[in-house]
């Protein structure tokens, strides 16, 4: 079942789905414009990601299919199935948000310059519109069977193509590919889980030529534009054969790392056999060892020859590039120059120039002519004036060196006085020291003496008499 939106529906939500809501379009506009939204978002998003019943092993991702089959994988044993998913399908095609295969592959305009597509002929027509207003319910529209592609799902690709394409600045071999080199490179586009299908390669690649104009598509070959074009420019034979050879460097490299493989495995073969006493297993190991090894080297001088041409191409490409921007320039100066009307006008014009430079210089002279005739100073009064000022700021200089000198006195007061603290606190610990040690030498002066004292009173002779003390 679709995934109708990002939030879980309950089963009232999930009946007003399943049911035949066609007659809400008069009754209920807004309930059948919601109805309508999660239908579309459930079946684009059950497309994008693979999820719909299809008889291929890798499904299309851009396109659906409408038939017998979809309505069956849609069922539940609770709902049954959805009837209004022929109303769906009209009104996304209406939208132009489904656009049926035949239509968007054999028209040569653009899906977004079309009004919009239709299945109906001129009679659904008619009763389309009279159930629009209410006079015609037949109990629903009926589903016709077809393949439509998700205009959304088709956008998103594109997007996320463009987004790859324009990542750095790439020159023109850059922007060349062939089909299957393109096809391998953004088959994934929608995620890894789901590569997209061949068919949706076709649709991918047709909307971006003629929709998007973000690249040029001859059946074979691509070429994206180049920065700055409006457009991508038609296929050259020069892009074809630019085409073929990054295809053949691709399969020369697939072919090498096989080789190389193949090398390996070959060789410890034949050690295995060597190890097994088997000789003649391990010469047939060799022997197909050395012929992969020659093909092999053949395989990588190819590649480097190849490899080299590339190079060479892309480097003259650039170079074919950097002669456009620089026929370009020329002829942009050769018009700026003509404009400027050469040497001869441009010293006209600077003469001119300086003329009128003069005249104003001269028409200023004249206006300051009178006020200089005028004018009076007093050049005592200036002098005062300077003297004053010259006093002012001298008096100014004073008070700011005798901050600066009470401010150094106080620092030199301050440190002087810790100093001195630090002297007198040293001259403490020393006289306490001092003491300490007298007194030490005091208490070791009496225990000696003691000590003498006790042995003058102790005889060690044993046959001496203790003189009692």
């Amino acid at each position: 079942m679709p995934t109708f939106t990002d939030k879980p529906l309950n089963r009232a939500r999930l009946g007003a789905l399943y049911s035949d809501f066609a007659p809400l379009r008069t009754l209920n506009p807004d309930g059948y414009q919601a109805n309508i939204q999660a239908w579309r978002h459930g079946l684009a998003s059950a497309t994008r990601a693979g999820v719909v019943p299809s008889r291929e092993s890798n499904p299309d991702l851009l396109s659906l299919t409408v038939d017998q089959e979809l309505l069956r994988a849609l069922e539940t044993k609770e709902w049954g199935m959805p009837l209004a998913l022929g109303t769906v399908i009209q009104d996304a095609v209406s939208k132009k948000e489904m656009i049926p295969v035949k239509e968007f592959v054999g028209s040569e305009e653009s899906v977004y310059a079309r009004k919009g597509w239709t299945l109906l002929g001129v009679g659904d027509v008619v009763r389309w519109g009279l159930k629009q207003v209410g006079l015609v319910n037949d109990g629903g529209d009926k589903l016709i069977n077809g393949k439509f592609v998700v205009l959304g799902n088709l956008e998103e690709a594109g997007k996320e193509v463009e987004r790859r394409a324009q990542e750095g600045v790439k020159g023109r071999v850059e922007r060349i590919y062939s089909k299957s080199l393109f096809q391998e490179i953004y088959r994934n586009v929608l995620g890894k889980e789901h590569a997209l299908s061949e068919t949706d390669m076709g649709f991918l690649l047709k909307f971006l030529q003629r929709d998007k104009g973000l690249l040029s598509f001859d059946g074979s070959t691509i070429k994206f534009k180049a920065p700055g074009e409006k457009s991508a420019s038609p296929i050259t034979m020069e892009d074809t054969t630019i085409a073929s050879l990054k295809t053949l460097i691709k399969d020369l490299d697939l072919q090498t790392s096989v080789l190389t493989k193949r090398v390996d495995e070959l060789s410890l073969t034949a050690k295995e056999a060597v190890a097994r006493k088997n000789r003649v297993s391990a010469l047939a190991a060799l022997r197909s060892k050395n012929l992969a090894e020659t093909t092999l080297s053949k395989r990588h001088a190819t590649l480097a020859q190849l490899e080299e041409v590339i190079s060479k191409i892309e480097q003259a490409a650039d170079q074919v590039e950097l002669v456009r921007v620089m026929e370009g320039s020329t002829k942009v100066l050769a018009g700026l120059n003509k404009e400027v009307g050469g040497v001869e006008r441009v010293d006209d014009v600077v003469d001119q120039l300086r003329e009128e430079m003069e005249r104003v210089d001269e028409v200023g002279n004249v206006i300051a002519e009178p006020g200089r005739e005028n004018v009076v100073v007093d050049e005592g009064e200036v002098d005062e004036e300077l003297e004053a000022m010259e006093r002012e700021e001298g008096e100014k200089e004073e008070a700011k060196e005798r901050v600066k000198r009470e401010e150094r006195e106080r620092r030199e007061t301050e440190e002087t006085r810790r100093r001195l603290d630090a002297l007198e606190q040293a001259e403490r610990e020393a006289a306490q020291a001092k003491t300490a040690a007298q007194k030490k030498a005091e208490q070791e002066s009496i225990a000696e003496k003691e000590i003498d004292e006790e042995f003058k009173r102790v005889s060690l002779d044993p046959t001496a008499e203790h003189v009692p003390s």
